[in-house]
């Protein structure tokens, strides 16, 4: 789907942050970028999504760059608007792009739909626990049919049981829909159940340290399954590594 070549960001302060990234992104991958806080995992998926634009180097898209709408992403923070239903809050960018709120319900329903969120539809936020408010995010980025969906941290706030429980629905989403997903996070065991790839980084200026293939096998028991242990032992390990002593 996409390549980055050399790609590296330095801020306006003089902090360099990436420094000659260079990875590709195939259709349908989950990948994950995976790395300590502060090693510009956020910054290079707003590279991804350009939203920022490199110091250097290149990001080239095999079918061109995307057109509006064939990025969706969901932020760390769910940032839904206090005063507006779930539909409202879901209906926004496709209220950006014109389209009239009679003609867009049918999608805002599927897309709450796909998110367990069937029966949610004119529930104001401050009525929705901090799990549910992640999936009007994650449904608000879906609606417009995105191509690549860019998650940043999207279950860092949320406690242990909702966080296990919203792994295993975006990955059957994931599974169901088809759709290409870069993933940040700072939790292997996170990295290592979700993606089908796991990109190391290094701590700044973030550079690639390791492309980890997942072999995990789909299951039930994915958890607790040897793969997986194996997979989460790797990480650790290689994470370890790039660390300074």
């Amino acid at each position: 789907m996409m390549k980055l070549e050399g790609v590296s960001k330095t801020f306006s302060n003089g902090t360099l942050a990436l420094e000659n990234i260079s990875a590709s992104i195939g259709r349908g991958e989950f990948v994950a970028l995976l790395g300590p806080s502060g090693c510009g995992k956020s910054t290079l998926l707003r590279l991804i999504a350009n939203l920022e634009n490199p110091s250097a180097g290149d990001i080239t898209w095999a079918d061109g760059q995307p057109k509006a709408g064939e990025i969706g992403f969901v932020f760390q923070d769910a940032t839904l608007m206090p005063w507006a239903s779930a539909a409202e809050n879901v209906f926004l960018p496709l209220k950006l792009r014109g389209q009239s709120r009679a003609a867009a319900m049918p999608e805002v329903k599927a897309a709450l739909a796909q998110v367990g969120l069937a029966d949610f539809f004119s529930a104001k936020p401050a009525s929705l626990s901090g799990g549910m408010k992640m999936r009007v995010s994650i449904a608000r980025a879906l609606v417009s049919k995105p191509k690549l969906l860019l998650m940043d941290e999207p279950f860092a706030a949320l406690d242990e049981f909702t966080r296990h429980k919203l792994q295993e629905d975006l990955r059957a989403l994931w599974r169901r829909s088809g759709k290409t997903v870069v993933f940040v996070t700072h939790s292997i065991y996170e990295a290592a159940y979700l993606a089908t790839r796991i990109l190391v980084m290094s701590p700044r200026p973030g550079r690639i340290a390791a492309d980890i293939a997942s072999t995990v096998a789909d299951s039930t028991e994915r958890r607790t399954a040897p793969d997986y242990i194996d997979l989460v032992k790797q990480v650790s390990q290689t994470l370890s590594a790039v660390m300074p002593a």
